[in-house]
């Protein structure tokens, strides 16, 4: 788009040297058209070719989470009440074409071998003017990462206090998993709440850590959806 802004004020001011040329009487009729006729095929080149870098760059449409659903997880097994949970808060949190390496803001960084701890100003909410190091498909900040994947992960590098916690697709699946499974980190058991259809109180007890989920201190585009992408989530987790 900048491209474009500038090739604009471009042709304006060719277009604005041609008049006062033409009424100076310094250039033929013929030639302010010849003039304008380049100005014009120049302004097109450059539309055309900012088009199809914008093409290159959109993501595949087909691959990004609908409106009713998100992808699916990386991690194989676990509770499908929970995984279906799971890509509920995907919907609110992270419900981009690549969930897994999406920081804050839309930026997506490559290397996951560790949290990427980068602290992005927040532009909007209550919190802004802080900055915040959300990261992933569950946008976990990088001091609740290293506190959950201590408990849940089951891969750790390193030993004793040199451990280090992959951030790797799966393992961000695994420790979200078992840490919504473990009702002596929520004081609740969150898988019998959503066998008994109880997803509005799971969500709402959720919402301190996510804050999007609806009952926190923000929401967005996607909380009131969240119950019915819970339950076509669920159909295809039983399924």
């Amino acid at each position: 788009m900048q491209l474009i802004n500038k090739a604009s004020k471009f042709i304006y001011l060719g277009f604005l040297i041609l008049i006062l040329s033409r009424l100076g009487g310094y250039i033929s009729k013929p030639q302010t058209q010849s003039y304008l006729e380049s100005f014009r095929q120049l302004f097109s080149k450059l539309l055309t070719d900012w088009h199809e870098r914008q093409s290159s760059l959109s993501p595949d449409i087909d691959a990004v989470s609908s409106l009713y659903r998100t992808q699916p997880l990386v991690m194989k097994g676990g509770d499908p009440y929970i995984r279906a949970l799971m890509r509920t808060i995907t919907a609110s949190e992270a419900n981009v074409t690549r969930p897994y390496n999406v920081i804050y803001g839309g930026k997506y960084v490559d290397d996951l071998s560790r949290h990427p701890e980068v602290c992005v100003p927040i532009v909007a909410g209550p919190n802004v003017g802080y900055c915040t190091t959300a990261a992933g498909r569950y946008q976990m900040l990088d001091f609740t990462w290293s506190k959950q994947a201590k408990r849940y992960h089951p891969k750790p590098s390193g030993i004793w206090r040199w451990k280090t916690y992959s951030f790797e697709a799966e393992y961000q699946d695994v420790v979200v998993h078992d840490w919504l499974s473990d009702s002596s980190a929520w004081e609740t058991n969150i898988p019998q709440l959503l066998r008994q259809g109880e997803i509005t109180q799971v969500l709402k007890l959720l919402s301190g850590t996510w804050t999007s989920l609806g009952y926190g201190i923000e929401t967005n585009s996607m909380s009131s959806y969240l119950p019915q992408v819970y339950q076509n989530m669920l159909q295809e987790e039983l399924s």
